[in-house]
């Protein structure tokens, strides 16, 4: 059976490790024998975050576009697959499980298929974590300013004044004046 390829206008893709890209229209190709495809928007790029799925999804990508590198590759993937099997629960362990299993019988396509949910998860919880940091932040920021303002609108202790007649400050952990027995 035949695959069918549709690739928009610039978009690129690698066949057996020869990367191709199209040209300003639409074209489409179909490939009649068995081949290692992949689209460029399914490609990481060397520059991204190194995170623990993304970079089993990076060795099973250069496992895919460098036939060379396969068998030197596959023991890293798999220990990496491992790794990420031990992190998360067993719904999204299905995910590694699955490229696991694909990358035994040499699959690399369907093991990064496979890996991508776990992509999507990965992003969202460090869009989250990254978005509670920032608040955090903010908040913190806030009680600073805070902090200043209330400092900065305490009358200072003029110079011939005693110190005694300054605005005390207390806290709750500043014990409160004890009154004469």
């Amino acid at each position: 059976m035949a695959l069918k390829i549709t690739l928009k206008a610039n978009e690129r893709m690698v066949v057996n490790g020869c990367v191709i890209r199209n040209t300003d229209r639409r074209h489409v190709l179909i490939i009649e024998n068995r081949a290692d495809v992949v689209r460029g928007e399914d490609l990481l790029e060397e520059t991204t975050e190194a995170t623990p799925v993304r970079q089993a999804y990076f060795l099973i990508q250069t496992a895919l576009i460098q036939p060379d590198l396969r068998d030197r590759l596959i023991p890293a993937i798999q220990e990496k697959l491992v790794d990420i099997a031990m992190i998360y629960t067993v719904r999204l362990a299905d995910g590694v499980f699955e490229a696991a299993n694909h990358v035994a019988v040499r699959d690399f396509y369907k093991a990064m298929a496979a890996l991508r949910p776990l992509l999507k998860h990965e992003r969202e919880v460090l869009d989250y974590m990254a978005d509670q940091q920032r608040l955090g932040a903010r908040v913190a920021a806030e009680d600073a300013a805070a902090a200043i303002e209330a400092a900065a609108s305490v009358p200072a202790v003029a110079e011939g004044d005693s110190p005694t007649d300054a605005p005390a400050f207390t806290s709750a952990f500043t014990p409160a004046p004890r009154a004469a027995e």
